[in-house]
């Protein structure tokens, strides 16, 4: 009688690192070429074990070195010893479980969730990761995902068409220290939505159809570095996390010597002790310089490789590019190259960062940050602020948007000399600079305007900065208008939405006479009059 494993085959789908390009993971996706043993393995914890297991040994044979995604049904974890087949296969391959991510798929219905809860607890705690696949698209239970604390949460594409969704997940993903991956990215305009909405990692057709083989170049599209959100105490480590090769800590030189000469693109290896926790970093130049002068290899092929490593460097999955750095630049020159390794809350390798990912980003951002200054106030322009806006907006907070330019400029400039006109400029400029902190955001959109982006706290001090302060021109008196749109979350969409609130305060202010500021909020009519003629007014409008 033919079995289901002679119309079973599986495809291999890349797991796509955002930032580096790189693929992060490979997913293992079952694919009968008759029958529906899917739908029967939905019913049947015990047969989606053994698919999953059969995925593995798959991947095995196949000898890819990359992370491993494997999909189970809700249900598989939460029946008693429906991963005791992946878990046999996970080791008869030779793989670590923390080279192992665990998708959990929906549906939930009728799974008992304690005992699935129990059950992720079980294998977390034996070094697999844990995914909740399908958010967006299917039945999970939002108090459920928040108990499983997923390491990596998996949107639906249709997903990012709900901005207030994508928010709330991300809110999640950053509360209980996972990443954010986005399925089902077809065209270069759902991957740049995926990057704006903060994931971190992406797949499907886009950058590579799943295939038979693994593959380890996809496509990714060119995006400009201000469409990835990034704080601005500098960009997360998550954004170049690659694939670390990691082998058990009493590894044989001739086990590390088999897997780079059998692997170019791999750099080094970690050796890592039960828990996942690295001990030694090897380097590939160094160590095969050591194995293949005179005597090395008989020295020590049979020896551990431990002798020919060093102390691995570290960074938690929370440190930013900068602090990377700053761990690169402690210790001698010669390990200038080493990849840092990144490891989670347990201490666990999750992956690498390579020194030449980092720098490459981060020139690229200053040269993209000094090519948007301000010529004359070397303020960013537009772009990075409207840019900010759309972050806060992402981010459900409030903010203020106001918009400030000289009275009568022209004038000014006609009569007092462009050279004083320029200064003018310059010195409202410092002057925004010098009362801006926190979160204030500053910038000089041409001309006499500038854009002011803070919280309710930052606010006050600004206009203050600038309304209290005696303005002149070549001898003459000039005075500035101060135009502000309060937008509560929830309130304006994006920046387009914001300033389209904005202009028709920024008329009323002109509208004033002396150094005015009128104050609105987003979708309600009137303004508030802060100063100018008419001040004394509650309302206007």
């Amino acid at each position: 009688m033919p079995s289901w494993m002679d119309t079973l085959r599986f495809a291999f789908q890349p797991v796509v690192n955002l930032t580096t390009g790189g693929v992060a993971a490979l997913e293992i996706l079952a694919r009968p070429e008759t029958g529906d043993v899917l739908a029967q393995a939905r019913r049947d914890p015990e047969l989606d074990g053994r698919l999953a297991a059969s995925g593995i040994r798959t991947a095995a044979l196949k000898e890819t070195l990359l992370p491993l995604h494997v999909n189970v049904f809700a249900g598989t974890p939460a029946d008693l010893g429906g991963l005791a087949a992946l878990r046999d296969a996970v080791r008869e391959a030779g793989r670590l479980p923390w080279e192992v991510t665990v998708d959990i798929c929906p549906p939930y219905t009728h799974v008992p969730h304690q005992a699935l809860l129990e059950a992720i607890a079980a294998v977390r705690s034996e070094g697999f990761r844990i995914c909740a696949d399908s958010i967006g698209d299917g039945d999970v239970p939002l108090r459920l995902l928040t108990d499983m604390a997923p390491d990596l949460l998996k949107l639906d594409v249709s997903l990012l068409t709900r901005p207030a969704a994508v928010r709330a997940m991300r809110t999640l993903c950053e509360q209980l220290g996972a990443l954010l991956s986005v399925e089902g990215v077809e065209t270069e305009s759902q991957c740049a939505a995926a990057l704006a909405a903060g994931a971190q990692l992406a797949q499907g057709e886009l950058f590579a159809p799943p295939s038979r083989l693994p593959v380890a170049d996809v496509y990714l599209p060119t995006l400009s570095p201000a469409a990835v959100p990034a704080p601005r105490t500098g960009p997360s480590v998550r954004q170049f996390v690659r694939p670390a090769a990691l082998l058990p800590a009493m590894a044989s030189a001739g086990q590390v010597r088999a897997l780079l000469t059998g692997s170019p693109d791999v750099s080094g290896v970690l050796l890592v002790d039960a828990g996942g926790v690295p001990v030694r970093s090897v380097h590939r130049s160094r160590f095969l310089l050591s194995m293949s002068g005179r005597y090395g290899h008989a020295l020590y092929a049979d020896r551990p490789a431990a002798k020919l490593g060093d102390p691995p460097r570290t960074v938690g999955v929370d440190a930013t590019a900068w602090e990377v750095l700053d761990v690169v630049a402690v210790g001698g020159p010669d390990r200038t190259s080493d990849d840092v390794a990144v490891v989670d809350r347990h201490g666990r390798c999750v992956g690498v960062v390579r020194l030449a990912d980092l720098v490459r980003a981060l020139a690229e951002s200053r040269v993209e940050e000094a090519a948007g200054l301000n010529p004359l106030t070397r303020l960013p322009g537009s772009d990075a602020i409207t840019g900010e806006v759309d972050r806060w907006i992402a981010d459900g907070r409030m903010f203020a948007l106001s918009w400030l330019d000289v009275d009568r400029f022209k004038q000014v400039n006609d009569g007092a000399g462009f050279a004083a006109g320029d200064e003018l400029i310059r010195a409202v400029g410092r002057a925004l600079q010098r009362a801006a902190s926190g979160a204030t955001r500053v910038g000089h959109i041409g001309g006499d305007d500038f854009l002011v982006l803070a919280d309710s706290d930052g606010l006050d001090p600004v206009a203050a900065s600038v309304l209290d302060a005696p303005w002149s021109a070549g001898g003459r008196t000039v005075t500035l208008s101060l135009a502000t749109v309060l937008c509560p979350p929830g309130s304006v969409t994006d920046h387009r939405q914001a300033a389209a609130c904005l202009a028709p305060l920024k008329q009323a202010a002109k509208a004033l006479s002396g150094a005015s500021w009128v104050l609105g909020r987003a979708g309600l009519p009137g303004h508030e009059i802060r100063r100018g003629s008419g001040a004394a007014a509650a309302r206007a409008g």
